[in-house]
This record gives structure tokens, C-alpha cells and sequence, in this order.
């Protein structure tokens, strides 16, 4: 009976077979993630931003960086390494010979497949005179010779072959392990079991086991949770935080903290050289003893960031440390708002205790352009441009030009800008203005409804409002177009706008404002006369004794020009002879059928209309919250221009719900993080448990960008919520349905009497 054999590779072919499966399974994944990308890229993309960002701080280390590091050519000669392995491995493998073959006694005997019998014979004297051991032949060779006969002239050893395929009939079956046999040899023994101990029972793990301490200490944005925990006790404590505070609170994270963060240092010459920066500060509540701002990694965080908002110069040590702090502060500053947020909700849910301000949630956002940009919340946001200095503002904001923000600015003429920053120099000039034109200009839809509802316009108390707000991003550069193409256009229509109204003191509207507010304030006027002709009654029609119906005579009470006036008396004439018509008419019901009829039915199609453009509307609300859950977009915007900011930074924005009047969210902020060029998100929620108008605020807020922020108002109007029917119609049956089935019935059971008196 065959058995098994399990025997270890002595010669090494099928080790070698193992190993280069094993080095390729390394080497083709690592050669796919880890070879680094064209450095030529990387360089072509510096180089097109280098005319707007050449004079960034990350610019110009990302520049040093790409040039001086060694990284990519570690990465690049060790995978070069694995692939000379592999394709060693692969050429050895190659050239080992096959140990493991298909018995063939003809080939063994150097004769064709059929050969007869004579021939086998023939060839057999031949090749033992040749190989016999008495004539000083191989032994091994004659024994195979020998195999080779009895399998072609021996009927059983024949069989044997053609069926086993071997002439001794079926053998042990053998597994062959793809190790060397010395790693099983008593003498290893103890050599390898240290191996197997030491790799299985001590490095992996304390691999294991030093990457998941590790990971559970951070959540899922890489933040520490204590330091989540400590902006949850101090928003919790102080609900209505100002920017001073705020910045303690920060600087306390623990991602400052050497014994927490190994990037973190505290070094020997902080004692004399922070003390010095707090003297040139000033006022920054040093002698707090409230742990743990009168730490001393706390509070060298927040001299150094002080510093940074002062854009003051450091020693080379403390701007290494800036610049860390500096990196790691916009992440933090979003953790607090994410606090803010569960704290809101948890206040909402809960109740109990009193949630942060609005001003708190703001102050952090404000907070995190302050350290994009480096500066102070008192600044002016021009300082935000290259060769802004404070001396240059009194220039912009004199009585001429009155340039107090950068909309002001992209708002002037070119030749009164070109006045006004004349201190520049050309060269210069056309730089800030590259730079401007490089800031982004948002424009913000809103739409406001009631999602799987019947009636989406109608907002009721307590049901979940949906405002699709639509952002569309261009740059200020498409603005200096527009300016110049539309300015005498606007001015005319402007003029003509106060002619109309009689009121010339009103000034023109800039073009970086909302242009459509014209446009829809004529589009609502429009809508009033038109709904104000609707309504108005026909004119009292009275018969006189001839017959002739005569109509009373319309005056009317108010118009703005004469073409309107004639406008109205038109429509007017037109209703007269209409109600002329449908009097003289009156007298045939056939056609007062038939009007009603034809009326009837442009009201089911127009409601028919309405529910198929709802119905499309909630299907593309689906579709697009389906695609915004598979779909992953890239995080990648705009490179954001940023003088002092040690890293590069992309252009996101907030976008929110607010209450200003009560400083409370309405929605939570959402964090945009994906436009490019337009996105739509959109913000649910709950609308008031009471009836009547409320006056809210959709709010944009840029995290890199001080004075760029937008506010639209939005009005909400609450109306009682519907009862809730107990019948609803589509469950109700008529009287007449019934009858018919009980009929059914009743005619069915007859049909079946009928029937079996029949077969009976």
C-alpha cells in the first residue's frame, strides 16, 4: 500500500523556487508605492507657482527640500537592490535542473516510442556490454538499464508502468518541503529555535503591541485624545472664549508636550531666549498658575505663536520650533471646533448645561487664518499681500481711495490703484497684483426646502429643513475683466436706476458685491404687478336700456412712468372685453361646462407637472448623496498664498447656519474641502417648534484667508404642522367597490351551486 514521504530539500532547487516567490511578492508592491514619483513634475509644478508663491516661507523650503534631500535616492538604490535579487533568484531557478521527471524506458534505452521487441532486445546486449559492472561499467546506469528492459518485456512490470508509471508498481507518495535540510539537523537545533523564539515570541510582539498603544492614543484626524479631552473640559468650562483665551487653551495641547510628542523638544537655551521674547510681547498672562497653561511647554507654544502673529524674528532654534507649532496649530484648531460641535448637539439633545457661543466656534476659525497668515486679529487684511507694510496703509485708506480690504482694492479703477500703490514701483506692482488676482472669489447660491415631503416650499414646525447651498470659486483676476468691461454699462444703469426712483444719493454697487440684487429686485417687482393685475376685479359691468353694456372707466393710483401707466390701462381693456365676451356667453351652459372642464384640466396638469419636477428633484438629491458616498474627491484645491506659514497649505472653507441674534449654530459647520471649481453641500436642520419668521445667516468662512468671509441672510417661515390623519384617503374603499365584490362573491358561490347540482 503507498504511503507518504515528507523529505526536506537537500539540494536546494525548490528552496530557491520559494524564495524568489517571497522576494518578488516584496519587491513588485514596494517598486509600485514607494519609488518615487518624477522629481521633473514636482519641479515644473514649483516653477508655475514660483511668479505668485515665490516669496512663501513653504515655498521656498519645499524648493531647498526637493533639492538637498537624499530620500529618493535611499528609496530608489533600494529597490534597485530588491530587483537584482529577484532577477538573480529568478536566472538561478532558471538553470536548475528538473529532479522530478516522467519515466520513459525508451528513453532510457535510446529508442523511439513502438520500438518492437527484437529491437529492445538488440539494444539491451548492446548497451549491457557496454554499462555491465564486470566489463567496468556504471552500476547505477545498468540498474536503470536494466529497469528499463523488464518495463518493456515483462508483462506486469509493463503494466505496472503504463498504469503506476513506474515498473515496481504504485510508490510512496513524496511532499517535498521547499527549506533546506539543515535547518532540521540535530546540530541547528538549538540555533534555530532561538531564531523562531526571538521572532515570533519577543519582536512581533512587541511590534504589535507598540503600534497599538500607540494608534489608540490619537483619533481618527491623528489628534491626540487627551488633548480632545482637554478642549472638551475648557470649552465646556468657558462657553464664551476670546481670542486671548482661545490661544492659552491651544498652545496647552498636548502635542506640544515633550513627554507626549517626540517631535516636541524643550531645549536648554529656552530659558534665556523665550524670556526675552515675552518681554518684547508684553502682556501674556506668565504669572497664571492654572495648570496646564503654566506649563513650561505651554507656555513656549504660546510665545512662539504670539511671535509668529507678530511676524517678529526668532533665533534659528526657536524658528524650528515655530514652525512646528505653526504646522500642528490648524489641525488642533479644527479638533476644538469639532468639540464646539459635540457640544452644541449634546446641549441640544441633553440639556443641562450651556453649549459654547457662536463667537467661541468663530473665534477659532478667525484664529486659524490669523496663523495662516501670520497676523494679528487687529491687522488689516491687505498686510495679507507682499510689500504691504503698516507704513504703506495710510496711503490706502485716505479720504480719496478709502481701501480698507481687499475687495475695496479689486473694486478701484486700474489707473486710481495704480495711483494709489504708486509707492511700489512697477515691478512690484504687477506682483501684488498677480497676487490678488490669485485670491479666490466665491459666489454662494442658496436653496431652501423641505426634502420627501408633498410640499417642499412649505416649512412646517419641527420638520427637517435642507438648504442646498451652491459654491462656485473663480478668481479675483476674472473680477479686474469684469470690472473693466462692466463699469460704464453699470454706471449708466445706475444713473437710470436713481432717475426712476428719484433718488440720487444712492451709490453705485462695487462689482465684487452681488450683482443679481438689481436684477431680482426687478424680478420681484415684476412678480407684484403681475400678481396685482391677477387680482385686481374686472370692471362693474351695467346694462343700459338699449341693450349695449357699458364698463366703468379704471384710473389708476399709482405709477411710477407713462409707458407703465399705458401698460396697465392695455391689460385693463383687454380684462374688459374678456369679461364683454364671457357676459354675452353667459346664457349657454354647454359652454360654461366646457370652461370649467378645460379649466379642471390645466389644474391636474400643472399639479402633475409640479410632482414630476419634485419628484426629479428628490431623485437627483439621491443619486447625488449616493455618488457623494462612493465618490472620494480629492482634498487637493488651491495652493494658498501664504508669506509666514511653514507648510503648504490647500484653500478650504466652513460653511454654516447661524443664529447672530441668539450666537447659537443652527447647523453644524461643514467643512468644504473639495472645491475646485463648484460644489453643492448640503445643511439640514430642524426647523423652530414654533410658528412664525425666523432670521438666520449662512455663513462662508475661508480657514486660510482673512477677510474673505461671506453672509447671506436667510428668512425661514414657519407654518403649524399638518394633523395627522387617522384615514388616509388612499386606504379608503367606496361603498361601491364593496358592493361589487360582495356581488363577485355572491355570484361565484351561485356559479359553484349551480354547478355541482349539475354533476349531481
Amino acid at each position: 500500500m503507498a504511503g507518504q514521504q515528507f523529505q526536506y530539500d537537500d539540494s536546494g532547487n525548490t528552496f530557491f523556487y520559494f524564495l524568489t516567490s517571497f522576494v518578488g511578492l516584496i519587491v513588485i508592491p514596494a517598486t509600485y508605492y514607494l519609488w518615487p514619483r518624477d522629481q521633473n513634475a514636482e519641479q515644473l509644478r514649483l516653477k508655475s507657482l514660483r511668479r505668485v508663491h515665490g516669496r512663501c516661507l513653504w515655498y521656498r523650503l519645499r524648493l531647498m527640500k526637493s533639492q538637498q534631500s537624499i530620500v529618493p535616492t535611499l528609496k530608489k538604490a533600494a529597490l534597485l537592490f530588491g530587483w537584482a535579487v529577484f532577477l538573480l533568484l529568478a536566472y538561478k531557478v532558471s538553470k536548475l535542473d528538473r529532479e522530478y521527471q516522467e519515466y520513459n524506458p525508451y528513453e532510457v534505452l535510446n529508442l523511439d516510442p513502438g520500438a518492437l521487441l527484437s529491437e529492445i532486445k538488440k539494444q539491451y546486449r548492446v548497451l549491457s556490454l557496454k554499462y555491465h559492472p564486470d566489463k567496468g561499467g556504471d552500476e547505477a546506469t545498468f540498474m536503470r538499464i536494466a529497469k528499463a528492459y523488464a518495463a518493456l518485456t515483462n508483462e506486469q512490470s509493463r503494466q505496472n508502468w503504463e498504469i503506476y508509471g513506474n515498473p515496481d508498481g504504485p510508490g510512496a507518495t513524496s511532499f517535498g518541503i521547499a527549506l533546506p535540510a539543515w535547518i532540521v539537523d540535530q546540530k541547528n537545533s538549538m540555533l534555530v529555535l532561538l531564531v523562531y523564539g526571538l521572532a515570533f515570541m519577543v519582536i512581533l510582539p512587541v511590534v504589535v503591541g507598540t503600534w497599538w498603544y500607540r494608534s489608540i492614543r490619537y483619533s481618527g484626524d491623528q489628534i491626540l485624545i487627551n488633548t480632545t479631552q482637554l478642549f472638551m473640559h475648557f470649552m465646556y468650562k468657558t462657553p464664551n472664549m476670546n481670542m486671548k483665551r482661545l490661544v492659552m487653551v491651544l498652545t496647552a495641547a498636548f502635542e506640544f508636550d515633550p513627554r507626549s510628542n517626540k517631535e516636541a523638544t524643550i531645549r536648554p537655551t529656552d530659558n534665556i531666549e523665550v524670556p526675552q521674547l515675552i518681554r518684547e510681547l508684553g502682556n501674556i498672562n506668565v504669572k497664571k498658575k492654572e495648570p496646564p497653561f503654566c506649563y513650561p511647554y505651554s507656555l513656549k507654544a504660546r510665545v512662539l505663536v504670539l511671535a509668529h502673529l507678530a511676524r517678529m524674528d526668532v533665533s534659528e532654534e526657536l524658528e524650528e520650533d515655530q514652525r512646528f507649532v505653526g504646522r500642528k496649530s490648524p489641525a488642533l484648531l479644527q479638533e476644538m471646533i469639532n468639540v464646539g460641535c459635540q457640544l452644541t448637539m449634546m446641549a441640544n439633545s441633553r440639556g443641562g448645561f450651556h453649549a459654547p457661543r457662536l463667537i467661541t466656534i468663530e473665534n477659532c476659525m478667525k484664529l486659524t487664518q490669523m496663523i495662516v497668515q501670520g497676523l494679528q486679529e487687529s491687522k488689516s487684511p491687505l498686510l495679507q499681500l507682499p510689500h504691504f507694510e503698516e507704513e504703506h496703509l495710510r496711503y490706502c485708506i485716505s479720504k480719496k481711495y478709502k481701501v480698507r480690504s481687499l475687495q475695496d482694492l479689486v473694486s478701484l479703477k486700474d489707473s486710481d490703484r495704480r495711483s494709489m500703490l504708486r509707492f511700489l514701483g512697477e515691478e512690484k506692482y504687477d506682483e501684488v497684483m498677480a497676487v490678488l488676482g490669485s485670491f479666490p472669489h466665491i459666489t454662494m447660491d442658496t436653496k431652501l426646502q423641505v426634502l420627501d415631503d408633498e410640499d417642499s416650499n412649505n416649512i412646517t414646525a419641527g420638520s427637517i429643513v435642507t438648504v442646498t447651498v451652491t459654491l462656485t470659486r473663480k478668481r479675483m483676476a476674472d473680477m479686474f475683466e469684469k470690472e473693466q468691461e462692466a463699469t460704464p454699462c453699470g454706471g449708466e444703469e445706475a444713473t437710470t436706476t436713481e432717475e426712476a426712483q428719484g433718488d440720487a444719493s444712492k451709490a453705485k454697487n462695487k462689482v465684487w458685491q452681488n450683482k443679481n440684487k438689481g436684477t431680482k429686485k426687478a424680478a420681484k417687482s415684476k412678480k407684484k404687478k403681475l400678481t396685482k393685475k391677477k387680482a385686481t376685479p374686472a370692471p362693474a359691468k351695467t346694462k343700459q336700456a338699449n341693450g349695449n353694456v357699458a364698463g366703468n372707466e379704471v384710473v389708476a393710483a399709482s405709477t411710477t412712468t407713462a409707458a407703465a401707466a399705458k401698460e396697465d390701462e392695455d391689460d385693463v381693456s383687454d380684462k374688459g372685453s374678456e369679461s364683454d365676451e364671457g357676459e354675452a356667453n353667459k346664457d349657454s351652459p354647454s359652454e360654461r361646462d366646457e370652461d370649467s372642464d378645460k379649466q379642471s384640466d390645466t389644474e391636474v396638469d400643472e399639479m402633475a407637472g409640479d410632482d414630476e419636477e419634485e419628484w426629479e428633484a428628490l431623485q437627483q438629491s439621491i443619486q447625488r448623496r449616493e455618488r457623494a458616498l462612493l465618490e472620494t474627491k480629492s482634498k487637493v484645491t488651491h495652493p494658498v498664498y501664504s508669506l509666514y506659514f511653514p507648510e503648504e497649505k490647500q484653500e478650504w472653507w466652513w460653511l454654516y447656519i447661524a443664529d447672530r441674534r441668539d450666537q447659537t449654530l443652527v447647523s453644524m459647520p461643514y467643512h468644504v474641502c473639495t472645491l475646485k471649481d463648484t460644489e453643492e453641500v448640503e445643511l439640514k436642520f430642524p426647523a423652530p417648534s414654533k410658528t412664525g419668521n425666523y432670521q438666520y445667516s449662512v455663513i462662508l468662512r475661508s480657514d486660510s484667508y482673512l477677510g474673505l468671509d461671506q453672509i447671506k441672510p436667510l428668512k425661514l417661515e414657519v407654518h403649524e404642522a399638518k394633523a395627522m390623519m387617522d384615514n388616509h384617503p388612499q386606504w379608503d374603499i367606496p361603498d361601491t367597490e364593496e358592493e361589487d365584490e360582495e356581488q363577485e362573491d355572491s355570484d361565484g358561490i351561485e356559479e359553484s351551486e349551480d354547478d355541482d347540482e349539475d354533476n349531481d
